[in-house]
């Protein structure tokens, strides 16, 4: 993961201030992205764990010729989409005893409205996680108010090739959530 030049660390930061610094300002973007790609909350804490492991490492070739978060989303990208690779080779059509139980009751208390909330949210998640990789990075993206500019800068298409993917996974969904094809 280079944003471009040989590799130094920059301003006399030292690898650990870099990444101190990154996870202080972009921690709850690392979450959401890690929220983006895996549902399961075991697995989301792992993903998190990684992701900030893997940034701290990566601050050993970091060179400054791209924003701090422009390198934090393109590193969080990077390790989300490769835990998504991993996980679909293990993946497994049956539940353990432990995961069953884990699965959520339905609380008859819940406010009807939180309850359509929520309901939305996670069948929206479900849907942003069954687009390819690079798709799933794009609409996270936007959905963390990221503009084409900055989401070119990350993925390596051209602003307007991000333009369009959004729009076209924005229809995709909106079909999709609706129960339309």
């Amino acid at each position: 993961l280079r944003c471009g030049g040989r590799s130094i660390l920059t301003g006399g930061w030292s690898q650990d201030a870099l990444y101190a610094n990154a996870a202080s300002e972009h921690g709850a973007a690392i979450a959401r992205v890690a929220r983006g790609y895996e549902m399961d909350p075991d697995k989301r804490r792992d993903l998190n764990q990684e992701i900030h492991f893997q940034l701290w490492r990566s601050f050993a070739s970091f060179n400054a010729r791209c924003s701090l978060r422009t390198w934090v989303y393109r590193v969080a990208h990077h390790v989300a989409a490769s835990h998504v690779l991993r996980e679909r080779r293990n993946l497994s059509t049956l539940l353990s005893l432990e995961e069953l139980e884990k699965l959520p009751d339905t609380d008859a208390a819940d406010i009807e409205a939180d309850t359509d909330r929520r309901r939305n949210l996670h069948r929206l998640e479900q849907l942003i996680q069954q687009l390819k990789p690079l798709d799933r990075q794009v609409i996270i993206s936007y959905l963390e108010d990221m503009d084409a500019a900055s989401i070119a800068e990350i993925t390596g298409l051209s602003a307007a090739s991000v333009a369009m993917r959004i729009h076209r996974v924005k229809s995709i969904l909106a079909r999709r959530f609706h129960g339309r094809r």
